[in-house]
């Protein structure tokens, strides 16, 4: 078994004050600290996630996704975690499942493990017609430049440990969707072992997401593109160097 370390869940929020003190305390529930990113929110996300138990970074400005989960990943390794897991603030993601991701990680010795709705044994999460077929089209350019083969490339639930997490804490995607799709592109690139594993994903459970369908497709066609243009010229180094043998 692969130890994990200590382990923090990061949870970025934009206005996300009717659903993160639940999430927070779920997460406290199972004996996790958490820490709630707040993306420049103008509500009472703060101070809801501070009354439920988290440590909370503000900033000032909103950074996306990406962003604020790299601020996220740069204070738990400042304050000596090994392992963080990804954990939406719209009560999407269950806390619960969390002990799941790390217990896969263990067995299996991953740097990376996704909480896949889509993979084999998932229960059931309907998503059709051209945003189901963006996504599918998502995971086959993964796949294609990376190697990794995910069905759910663009899941926010993931459990990642050191030094993967190194690695993202310095520098990590923030367009829509890179946080998702190109950290995964930027992690196979650098040999990193990913696992994917199914989980139940509830709807949100107040306001909308940070796109619509109809952006969403056009957000995953924009990142198509920009994978084409930069894959060729990427050149990631290696996440572990090569073990040297003894002549």
């Amino acid at each position: 078994m692969s130890a994990v370390g200590r382990v923090l869940l990061v949870v970025p929020a934009f206005n996300e004050e009717r659903s993160v003190s639940s999430v927070v305390q779920a997460g406290r529930s199972f004996q996790y600290n958490v820490c709630v990113v707040d993306d420049g929110s103008v509500d009472r996300t703060a101070e809801r996630a501070l009354d439920a138990g988290a440590y909370v970074l503000r900033l000032p400005v909103n950074l996306g996704v990406g962003g604020a989960l790299r601020c996220g990943f740069r204070w738990a390794l400042q304050h000596g975690y090994d392992t963080v897991v990804q954990v939406d603030a719209d009560g999407q993601h269950d806390p619960g499942q969390v002990g799941v991701l790390l217990d896969v990680m263990r067995s299996s010795g991953a740097d990376m493990v996704i909480g896949s709705r889509f993979a084999h044994g998932a229960e059931p999460y309907p998503v059709r017609g051209v945003r189901r077929l963006a996504m599918k089209l998502l995971s086959a350019r993964v796949a294609k430049v990376s190697g990794v083969r995910v069905l759910d490339s663009s899941s926010g639930f993931r459990a990642i440990r050191r030094p993967l997490l190194d690695r993202f804490a310095a520098d990590y995607p923030v367009e829509y969707l890179g946080d998702t799709a190109e950290a995964l592109i930027e992690a196979g690139c650098a040999g990193a072992k990913i696992v994917e594993h199914p989980i139940a994903m509830a709807p949100r459970a107040h306001g909308n997401g940070s796109a619509g369908s109809l952006a969403s497709v056009w957000y995953v066609l924009r990142l198509l593109a920009a994978i084409e243009l930069q894959h060729k010229r990427r050149n990631t180094p290696p996440l572990r160097l090569p073990t040297a043998h003894a002549p």
